[in-house]
């Protein structure tokens, strides 16, 4: 549990450096409009937090998500990736050794749950992991000019 509580605990460090990075980068926070992608993720991330999702269900999407971000900004830290001077320190926060130790901690966790999970828990367990990769797919998208 104290991994989890950790991870809740550095959240207002994380909406302080966002709000420290948009104002760097010009990005007006006040005013700005949700895309659609975006809605439908914090539709789904809500409904994760009813007290009829299992836990075992929740923490296997909290791993995902977190797991996505610490995979893709540490392929950003590698020699080959091209990856501008600007956005390395970006790479860095979620790229780095602490928050993969901190990430493999989640998908431990998980994968303890999801071995004495019934296979309907199982089965739920899935499609939110499904989910949570289209989401992903779609949030990384917006970066392109989808929606």
């Amino acid at each position: 549990m104290e991994v989890v509580l950790g991870g809740m605990a550095s959240l207002n460090d994380e909406v302080a450096w966002f709000k420290k990075e948009a104002s760097k980068w010009g990005v007006l926070l006040s005013g700005t409009v949700p895309l659609e992608a975006n809605l439908r993720y914090c539709s789904f991330l809500e409904g994760l937090i009813s007290s009829e999702v299992e836990f075992t269900v929740a923490i296997t999407a909290f791993w995902a998500i977190e797991a996505i971000y610490q995979d893709s900004f540490a392929s950003c830290l590698e020699a080959d990736s091209k990856t501008p001077e600007e956005l390395r320190e970006t790479c860095e926060r979620w790229g780095n050794d602490g928050f993969g130790r901190y990430c493999r901690s989640l998908k431990d966790i998980a994968n303890h749950h999801l071995e004495k999970a019934p296979d309907d828990v199982i089965s739920k367990a899935e499609v939110v992991f499904l989910h949570v990769l289209k989401h992903e797919v779609e949030f990384w998208n917006m970066s392109c000019g989808e929606t």
